[in-house]
């Protein structure tokens, strides 16, 4: 395989498109909007770009279909099968998209947070991996090994279980350090000052499960704390406070956590 073309240019296309770059010929990159395209292009040294899905350049060896999961379906809707091998990244969309469509497919989903301003080094991504058959399945694993360590065969419905646990870990943290953040912006103080915590609590992982290092007012069943910081919240700050306690309480028995 030496040649790709990366259809989508936003959040997981910009970084697959810089890794992929580096051992492999980008041939073409595709976007909606053609100065996205221009731009991903020119940052990764690709001479053709498009906005046009009919004017695919029909002679790559890998076609990657990187765009929002609603737009899956259409793009390959909107592109014959030239007998190289259809890629898509969605986490939470089936394989089977390809199915009657495309002679030689698969999926390749990152489970990684990307963000078109800041590209993500593709090494220690762990990507997740599924085919039509054992020959492509090998040449997709080849695929992925060229710019990541970890590459793991999962078929749709485990992807869709990693997809939810990864909304947990990484999308529902992310919005509780956005109402952390609104907390201490209404107290006059930095998002720095919490940021030293978030750092030691992720990197506890490394020795402890999650649920060997929860801490905190709900786990100690403190409720005259829990009360007290609910009666200073409001709204959904305070029903979403409200509610991640009582599951934290009611998974850590009072008897099983005497401190």
């Amino acid at each position: 395989m030496k040649r790709v073309v990366i259809i989508g240019s936003g959040n997981v296309a910009t970084s697959l498109a810089h890794g992929l770059g580096v051992h492999f010929q980008v041939a073409q990159i595709y976007s909606r909007r053609l100065s996205h395209a221009q731009a991903l292009a020119t940052a990764i040294g690709c001479e053709n770009v498009t906005d046009d899905l009919q004017s695919l350049v029909p002679d790559a060896d890998a076609y990657i279909v990187a765009v929002s999961d609603d737009a899956i379906a259409d793009v390959i809707a909107a592109t014959p099968d030239n007998g190289a091998l259809w890629i898509h990244t969605s986490g939470s969309k089936p394989i089977d998209l390809f199915a009657g469509r495309r002679a030689h497919y698969g999926v390749m989903w990152p489970m990684q947070s990307f963000s078109r301003e800041l590209v993500v080094p593709l090494d220690e991504v762990h990507f997740f991996i599924e085919a039509s058959d054992a020959a492509t399945l090998a040449e997709l694993r080849l695929l992925g090994q060229a710019v990541s360590d970890h590459v793991i065969d999962a078929d749709s419905d485990q992807r869709r279980q990693l997809h939810i646990a990864s909304v947990f870990s990484c999308n529902f943290a992310n919005h509780l350090w956005t109402l952390a953040g609104e907390v201490l912006d209404e107290a006059g103080l930095p998002f720095e000052a919490i940021k030293p915590l978030l750092r030691t609590t992720v990197g506890k992982l490394d020795r402890l499960s999650p649920s060997q290092s929860q801490t905190g007012p709900a786990i100690r069943h403190d409720t005259k704390v829990i009360d007290s910081h609910l009666a200073m919240l409001k709204g959904e700050k305070h029903d979403i406070y409200r509610m991640m306690s009582e599951s934290i309480m009611k998974r850590y028995p009072v008897d099983d956590n005497a401190q």
